[in-house]
């Protein structure tokens, strides 16, 4: 991901690379200062910015060091390994009044902005209900050839799931409680391959999502657009459903459903399809652009700390449901901070 990174700051107007702190990059042509570890460049006072895309277990020490240093942050995600310690960069950004932002990308696109927009400007009228899938079988060589991604913690929710659920929340809002439920029947591995969560919403809203990382699907984010070349493209393909009482509307290919002017608004009424407009742009270099104004001090981040925090713990929530049977009150389980091994 730290690669793809380097393309976009080349890309971006108003941004330059001035350093990469990576061991493993020799290539003496990068065209700036490569030093060994990023306190190294932090020393050397070269940058303003930063974007952290090393190992998920550096991402707070790291992210928090940078903000120490004055140095504006744009943070891969997730942004913990766990709650509790994306808590400690919480505390950090507030306490060093830090400019960050969570690179949960998602939330960048321009058809995420227009749903969100739909939503709420009631063009749906009230959203009831909310569905969703990410489904894609990965090549055997992911698990073989890389030995942590069969054991706990890297499995299809953390890894995976954590965008849909972050993007759930950005469109529906905070989840009230969760309900979960873990396989490994198609790999037997440690870590689960499918999940299948029920949510219920703060306003009310209730939602399914399943996910796999197993299964053969067109279904999901990565399918629906051209945002990774890993995947193949499929038109108008979705990964979410927002049902309301007006209208639906799938996401991110913006088909909306709605009863014919002056047709009665049930069920014995044909629906008819349109596409809201929205320009088209990628998510990695929007969510770029908005890094550069909140560096500057020009916006505030459309992702904070805080909502990776709360993602992370709604995450976290869902493997409690997993292993206990329990629905999860996440507002509880947030501020109870439970420790794993009572659970």
């Amino acid at each position: 991901m730290g690669r793809q990174h380097i393309d976009f700051i080349r890309g971006a107007r108003g941004a330059a690379l001035a350093a990469i702190a990576d061991p493993a990059v020799t290539d003496p042509d990068v065209g700036c200062p490569v030093f060994t570890s990023a306190g190294e460049m932090l020393d050397a006072g070269q940058v303003d910015a930063v974007v952290i895309a090393n190992p998920n277990a550096l991402h707070v020490e790291t992210a928090i060091d940078c903000l120490e240093a004055g140095v504006a942050v744009l943070l891969e995600k997730p942004a913990a390994v766990d709650y509790a310690e994306s808590r400690r960069l919480v505390d950090a950004v507030a306490r060093l009044e830090g400019r960050l932002l969570v690179g949960h990308h998602r939330r960048h696109h321009p058809a995420v902005a227009r749903a969100r927009r739909a939503i709420s400007d009631g063009e749906l009228g009230e959203v009831v209900a909310v569905s969703g899938m990410w489904s894609a079988r990965k090549d055997d060589a992911y698990f073989a050839d890389v030995e942590w991604h069969r054991r706990k913690g890297a499995g299809v929710t953390l890894i995976n799931v954590v965008h849909d659920l972050d993007l759930l929340r950005h469109l529906c809002g905070e989840v009230a409680q969760i309900q979960a439920l873990y396989s490994s029947q198609a790999r037997g591995f440690e870590v689960e391959d499918t999940v299948s969560l029920t949510l219920r919403f703060e306003s009310g809203v209730v939602g399914s999502f399943v996910a796999s990382d197993a299964g053969v699907s067109p279904w999901g984010w990565d399918q629906a657009t051209e945002e990774t070349m890993a995947f193949p493209f499929l038109p108008d393909g979705d990964a979410y459903r927002f049902v309301g009482t007006r209208a639906a509307l799938s996401v991110p290919n913006l088909a909306k459903y709605s009863y014919e002017a002056g047709a009665s608004p049930d069920w014995h009424s044909p629906l008819s399809r349109t596409y809201l407009p929205t320009p088209q742009r990628g998510s990695f270099q929007a969510q770029l652009d908005h890094f550069l104004e909140v560096a500057s001090g020009e916006a505030d981040p459309l992702v904070t700390a805080e909502d990776a925090s709360r993602t992370l713990a709604l995450v976290e929530a869902a493997d409690l449901a997993a292993r206990t049977g329990r629905t999860v009150d996440v507002t509880k389980f947030r501020n109870d901070l439970p420790d794993p091994e009572d659970a």
